[in-house]
């Protein structure tokens, strides 16, 4: 019963992160299409306002749970060897909130 339960929530994880991906990436291409900025500073300024900025992390945070779900599906489908999955499912949580953290400081700083 706790393995059908785990695959529900990582399908409902994918399908969310997906529905929010989507509609973040129309919402830029919208943006671009009607009111293009003109300069760095005009796009830097869009970029670091305080719901583009949010907007902004939570895509990242769906990108990474999505991504997070599916390789994970794959290493524990492919991946045989118990240590080398364990460290293949790490490096790649490592990486995932590696930058994640990245993102999240350029967006709350204004700085890479």
């Amino acid at each position: 019963m706790k393995k059908s339960v785990t695959g529900l929530r990582a399908w409902l994880v994918q399908r969310i992160s997906a529905v929010w991906m989507l509609l973040f990436i129309v919402f830029v291409l919208f943006h671009f299409l009607f009111d293009p900025p003109h300069s760095y500073l005009a796009w830097q300024g869009w970029i670091m306002s305080p719901g583009v900025s949010v907007a902004t992390f939570v895509f990242l945070a769906a990108l990474s749970m999505h991504a997070w779900v599916g390789i994970r599906d794959v290493v524990m489908d492919y991946v045989r060897p118990v240590a080398l999955r364990i460290a293949t499912l790490t490096l790649l949580g490592f990486g995932l909130l590696a930058i994640s953290a990245w993102v999240g400081r350029i967006l709350l700083t204004g700085r890479g």
